[in-house]
């Protein structure tokens, strides 16, 4: 079928929700999706002028045909599409293929099992939990539980081995029960394994919070040996946990994700956290898109089709659009409550940048843009909420002076670094006296009709990002003065400092202030941006203040008015150097005989006889 045709035909769907399978010519199924309303939805792929990102372009390239399955409701066709990916593989679907390995925690099916981490599943009658992508995080998961409950971890077989050989140095340092030793009963064993296994799969709140019930309850019916040992296992728990903390984190037991977009790829970073610790991260890169939201939609329900474990919450960036489905299906499957959320407070943030971070650097190791800026800006970006890089950036400061002069600076940073032929400065024209919310309009007025005006230089380059050495008012008069002009859909805010002068925050449009002592990298970027910018305009202003200073020393010369001292100071550099010239020098530089030899007197007065032998021969 053509893509007219395909369109006239999608065209007639219902619009109600259901799952549309996608074929190409040989029959074979390429994409498959869910839909609220699947006229809506299967109707976008194939009609004419709808932009796509390269993945859809090329799966409609290829689409010849196209089946719909109607459902009585959004969670139906969820739970349908899912399985119907999972039975098909569909080419254009996100299949969560990677090139690593998946490691296993094993449990081993014996009278007394053991706890090892094994890089494959194999089926032999044993618990395996998993699959995690990090092979370190499970071996220190394995230790940490077998640390915790004093299982053995010896070659020994049990219980053929009891009471043959002495117990080994570990169970004289109280890291093993010496099970070999034949005393300890089958059941306090088996608990312990539990214990273990519990440790691993609900971390260290819920078994603390199980153990120490039980302590209760033995202390009360008088089984005082019972709980001694209980009280024990806590201690050894948390010893164990606590030297192991890589994420202190209040969250519990969460799987966090974030995703990024750069260069026609998008990446997925999950962080897993378990008891407050990082036990695993994963990511996923996705090519030929840059459509953020697709990809989160697809990949989130497929990410636990594979026996994963569902973690109490599920914490993303930005809330999927069939989120509320999401939640019910994973529901059902982990037999408890599984809710996914943005987390607003607390440190679900924290471990979103992480993620976010991580996300961005393998992006970035991807297209081979490993340098320490582009990192520095990819972060940047993402505070700020830009849809790029800031390769270009231009800040502003006003500086003056006690009688009512202002003066304000431009610097530039050109790739995160500072580009000095680009820096410009600003006397002000239209303001008078102190005024620093005017003194900016203006500047950033003059700025933008420079650079309509088609200038050449930096004036001729539109800036990727406007930063303003100020607050609120400042930014409220920057903004005014860019309307409606070329530069108004720049990006722009203001740098607030602290009373000590340092930068605290940056305010938005909105008036938000976001707080970069959470953001270390961009805090220590702004704020050289900020120091540089007020160590430039101060420049400036104390170079005005100095020459307005000589001018006015060299006006209080009988017949020197300001246009004479204006040209003397430009020819001469300073007051010191035409101080040292002789009367001949200065009538070279346009001045009368009369007024050279005034001023050649106001410098010399201790010189009585006559000026100079060029005055001598004229006499």
């Amino acid at each position: 079928m053509t893509k007219a045709e395909l369109y006239e035909k999608a065209s007639k769907l219902p619009l109600l929700p259901g799952v549309y399978i996608i074929h190409d010519k040989s029959g074979t199924i390429i994409y498959i999706g869910k839909a609220k309303r699947l006229r809506t939805r299967v109707s976008q792929y194939f009609r004419e002028g709808v932009p796509h990102d390269a993945k859809v372009t090329k799966m409609i390239e290829h689409a010849d045909s196209f089946d719909f399955i109607v459902t009585t409701s959004e969670f139906e066709a969820l739970v349908l599409e899912c399985s119907q990916i999972k039975l098909h593989t569909p080419k254009y679907n996100i299949l969560l293929k990677d090139d690593k390995g998946y490691s296993y925690i094993k449990v081993s099916r014996e009278p007394y099992p053991r706890l090892t981490a094994q890089l494959q599943r194999v089926e032999d009658g044993s618990e395996y939990i998993g699959p995690y992508m990090s092979s370190f995080a499970v071996r220190q998961m394995v230790e940490t539980a077998n640390l915790a409950f004093r299982l053995p971890t010896c070659g020994r077989v049990f219980p053929r081995d009891f009471g043959k050989e002495r117990p080994c140095l570990n169970a004289h340092i109280g890291r093993c029960m010496a099970l070999c030793t034949g005393k300890i009963s089958q059941q306090d064993y088996l608990e312990r394994v539990n214990g273990a296994v519990r440790l691993i799969k609900e971390g260290k709140g819920e078994i603390l919070r199980t153990l120490r019930a039980q302590m209760e309850q033995a202390a009360e019916r008088l089984e005082f040996e019972k709980a001694a040992q209980l009280r024990d296992q806590i201690a050894a728990i948390e010893k164990a946990m606590g030297g192991q903390r890589v994420v202190q984190s209040t969250v519990g037991d969460a799987d966090v994700f974030s995703f990024a977009a750069k260069d026609g790829a998008v990446c997925a970073a999950m962080l897993a956290i378990r008891g407050g610790r990082l036990v695993d991260k994963n990511e996923f890169t996705f090519t030929d898109t840059q459509d953020t939201d697709a990809v989160r939609e697809e990949l989130l329900p497929r990410y636990y089709e594979n026996g994963r474990e569902f973690p109490r919450r599920i914490l993303v960036d930005k809330l999927p659009e069939a989120a509320a489905e999401m939640e019910q299906m994973w529901s059902q499957q982990a037999g408890r409550r599984v809710v996914l959320t943005v987390p607003q407070r607390g440190d679900g943030p924290r471990l979103l940048q992480m993620a976010q971070l991580n996300a961005i650097e393998s992006l970035t190791l991807r297209s081979g843009r490993v340098s320490k800026e582009d990192r520095l800006l990819d972060e940047v970006a993402k505070l700020l909420g830009l849809e790029k890089p800031p390769h270009v950036i231009e800040s502003y400061d006003i500086s003056n002076w006690g009688e009512g002069t202002s003066v304000a600076g431009m610097v530039v940073f050109q790739n995160a670094r500072p580009y000095r032929s680009g820096y410009r400065r600003f006397k002000m024209k239209t303001v008078t006296g102190t005024d620093d919310f005017a003194s900016m309009a203006e500047t950033l007025s003059r700025r933008a009709a420079e650079y309509e005006a088609g200038a050449s230089g930096q004036f001729g380059i539109k800036p990727d990002l406007i930063l303003l050495d100020g607050g609120k008012g400042q930014l409220s008069a920057a903004v005014n003065a860019l309307q409606n002009t070329a530069l108004e859909d720049v990006p722009i805010f203001g740098l607030v400092k602290d009373d000590r002068h340092r930068t605290r925050a940056i305010v938005g449009r909105d008036g938000e202030e976001i707080v970069l002592a959470m953001h270390k990298s961009v805090f220590g970027f702004f704020g050289s941006i900020q120091e540089e910018v007020h160590r430039y305009s101060i420049a400036y202003q104390r170079q005005q203040a100095k020459k307005k200073t000589f001018q006015s020393s060299l006006t209080q010369i009988p017949g020197v008015g300001p246009a004479t001292a204006k040209k003397l100071l430009r020819q001469f550099g300073g007051v010191h150097a035409v101080a040292q010239q002789p009367c001949q020098v200065l009538r070279q530089a346009g001045l009368s005989e009369k007024t050279a030899q005034a001023v050649y007197r106001w410098f010399h007065p201790q010189e009585d006889g006559p000026l100079d032998k060029s005055v001598q021969k004229q006499g």
